[in-house]
């Protein structure tokens, strides 16, 4: 299906658009509308009209009902939003077809499990001198945000798009969803399996287009928008502050990291590799939550590197940049690496492959040593496949450098002493720790991150919580 905006339950035709590439050899392979403020004020409008209409009026168990619905429409649809998400990224599509689309179903049928029976609380009070009985019961309901803005980001396109729609639906709030520009494709089958599966007209909008002075701005700085979720850069998520800041508009960010993985002198070493090839390159490093920083115990530092290195140079089927701008970005920083004093040990550069691949957006999976603690390199998101890896002597020089950073979204532990993680995994400064594991996720724990990695938190409880309101009731008996 050829990406349209969805709006008020209808696909609406544009006549600005701007070319699709394909990331895997840089061909055009087809054209995405771009909104205009007229076409994100029209979704707002619908948003607006369905929640003072059936949408609003609807009961938790007729919303669950309809999540169930997307899901199965979905799962109807399973290669055909595998095909999607593979044209639009790039990515392997066992990737796709094993972590992208079934979470995307997941996340839909969570949301109708947490969300159905989900209890309030109550509390009797007596207060001595009233007339009467002196008593009143408070109690606690909660009713949606309203018309809530989601933007989601390229390099988890539907995962991460319905990580946000799936419990904003649920808690009763009407949605208007920007995907990135780059990756438009599964949000527009998205739209077409809600509107089959019955939702109200205006419950759900989708706008396509560009994010600062086009529609992401137009969307987050909108006056009638009463919530915003947004995951992606950390200076997008601040221009979305600024603009939100007007209207005092809630915000629930999840953004970039800097990851860094501690990998002490007792760990089980090969596990730590590789974990750590795992959660250095898997979708060529293009994930928020990918480790960019490594930091060995020196004992065991020197066999570390040599096999991580190997395992590197080794890697093959990985998939491309996202766009060549994303390329361009991440070789300069390879040259950045070099500048700085760095050592490559693995990668560097761009691969050849001989066919097609060649005109398309890739770089080399990437080791790189040698470099001090306040290096570019070691403190930037680079956002692709590429880690530094550095000595650390004990536990207390671990945690300050795995803390030394303006990031904090995920770390990694591995070791086999159990005291040793318990310790430490509290003292990292990051909203997830993972010991001799990674990526390791359930949808009811809390996820998001601390510093410039993000604001509040997203997953089970904390979603809903988010994307709803508690109002105090106190009646007097």
């Amino acid at each position: 299906m050829k990406p349209a905006h969805y709006v008020n339950g209808v696909f609406a035709p544009t006549e600005a658009t701007f070319p699709l590439l394909s990331p895997v050899d840089g061909s055009q392979v087809g054209v995405v509308p771009e909104a205009s403020r007229d076409v994100v004020d029209a979704a707002v409008r619908a948003a607006r009209a369905a929640l003072d209409g059936p949408w609003g009026r609807t009961s938790v168990e007729e919303r669950c009902a309809f999540l169930r619905r997307i899901a199965d429409g979905i799962e109807a649809r399973f290669d055909e939003f595998v095909a999607a998400e593979v044209a639009d990224t790039g990515k392997p599509r066992d990737l796709a077809a094993t972590v992208d689309i079934p979470r995307a179903i997941g996340n839909f049928r969570a949301y109708a499990d947490l969300s159905y029976g989900r209890p309030e609380r109550a509390y009797p009070t007596t207060v001595p001198g009233w007339s009467g009985s002196g008593q009143a019961l408070n109690y606690t309901v909660r009713r949606p945000l309203g018309v809530v803005a989601i933007i989601s980001p390229w390099n988890l396109p539907l995962l991460l798009l319905t990580w946000k729609v799936a419990p904003a639906l649920a808690a009763g709030n009407a949605v208007v969803a920007k995907p990135s520009e780059e990756t438009p494709s599964t949000a527009t089958l998205l739209a077409e399996v809600i509107g089959e599966a019955g939702l109200p007209d205006g419950a759900f909008n989708l706008v396509h287009g560009h994010g600062a002075g086009a529609a992401g701005e137009y969307l987050t700085s909108h006056p009638r928008v009463d919530a915003i979720a947004f995951t992606g850069a950390s200076a997008t998520g601040a221009a979305i502050m600024r603009n939100a800041a007007e209207h005092v508009t809630p915000l629930s960010f999840e953004l970039g990291g800097k990851n860094p993985a501690l990998v002490f002198a007792d760990a089980d070493l090969a596990e730590a590799v590789e974990g750590t090839v795992r959660s250095s390159f898997t979708h060529s490093g293009q994930i928020c939550l990918c480790t960019e920083r490594v930091y060995v115990q020196r004992p065991v530092f020197d066999e570390f590197v040599r096999t991580l290195a190997e395992r590197a140079r080794a890697l093959t089927g990985y998939g491309p940049m996202i766009s060549a701008e994303h390329r361009d970005k991440v070789l300069s920083y390879y040259r950045l690496a070099v500048e700085e004093g760095a050592t490559v040990l693995a990668g560097g550069g761009v691969p050849t492959f001989g066919d097609a691949r060649d005109s398309g957006f890739y770089v080399e999976p990437t080791v790189l040593t040698g470099l001090p603690q306040s290096a570019r390199t070691v403190r930037e998101e680079i956002f692709g496949p590429v880690c530094h890896v550095a000595p650390f002597d004990d536990e207390d020089e671990a945690i300050r450098l795995a803390n030394d950073s303006p990031y904090g979204l995920a770390a990694t532990v591995w070791t086999t002493d159990l005291s040793r993680a318990h310790r430490v995994a509290p003292r990292v400064e990051a909203g997830i720790v993972w010991v001799n594991c990674w990526n390791l996720r359930d949808l009811r724990t809390p996820f998001g991150g601390v510093k410039a990695s993000g604001i509040g938190r997203e997953g089970g409880e904390y979603s809903l919580d988010f994307f709803s309101e508690p109002v105090n009731v106190c009646v007097k008996i």
